[in-house]
């Protein structure tokens, strides 16, 4: 996430798809996320509400055939804002505070989870050069039809390869209170078609055993107050 909001009266959408699969006991799990949908608008110009909602299919193969009980449908709603709390200034980084909810009744019956979920981190960044950042989230989660708290983390390096194309790469994961850790990679590419529409596409895995293959693609578009 990153570490600034969008500004007063701006509009911002973010959508995509991604696939992820992984395998364990010839038993493969595949999640297919069609709508990777977060609306963000700006209230303040240091504050920004936001509202996400995903589709998601989900199915199992075993020895590569298809299981018949494939689940599909709407996770639960994202409502949250994110609040600037420091410009950078020198090795002081850019900070932000970011919180969401995740109502359960919002999600169709097959992702609807007993607890609602809760979120919250601070998002930092520092710029190391004209054409390299990096950013880092630290926070904690609960959810995922467990009480259990969990720390959260990302860490992204950002490089701008010209004024049109971008690359980055990450490493994030999760630390659970009473369960083992996950931690994951990606990496991929931006391309700025104008001022105000950004595509991405990305790909990578899991460090520990979760995930074997992610792959995605996206767009953000920004409406400004003066269109």
């Amino acid at each position: 996430e990153a570490s600034s909001t969008v500004g007063k009266g701006v509009l911002q959408i973010e959508t995509g798809g991604l696939y992820e699969s992984f395998e364990d006991n010839s038993v493969q799990s595949e999640n297919y996320v069609y709508n990777t949908m977060l609306i963000r608008y700006g209230i303040l110009e240091n504050v920004e509400f936001r509202l996400g909602w995903n589709f998601i299919e989900s199915a199992r193969k075993i020895n590569g055939e298809k299981l018949d009980n494939v689940l599909s449908g709407l996770t639960p709603l994202l409502l949250g804002m994110k609040i600037d709390i420091a410009e950078e200034d020198g090795a002081m980084p850019e900070i932000a505070l970011i919180g969401h909810v995740f109502p359960v009744f919002s999600a169709s019956s097959d992702y609807r989870p007993e607890y609602t979920g809760i979120d919250f981190r601070l998002s930092l960044s520092h710029t190391l050069s004209e054409k390299s950042s990096l950013g880092y989230n630290v926070g904690a989660q609960w959810g995922d039809d467990s009480l259990e708290a969990a720390a959260i983390y990302t860490v992204a390096y950002g490089y701008s390869i010209n004024n049109k194309f971008g690359a980055y790469a990450e490493l994030y994961g999760d630390l659970p209170e009473d369960s083992s850790a996950n931690h994951y990679w990606d990496a991929g590419f931006t391309y700025l078609a104008s001022k105000d529409l950004q595509f991405d596409i990305y790909g990578g895995t899991s460090i520990t055993k979760g995930q074997d293959l992610l792959l995605g693609i996206g767009l953000s578009y920004r409406m400004r107050k003066n269109n």
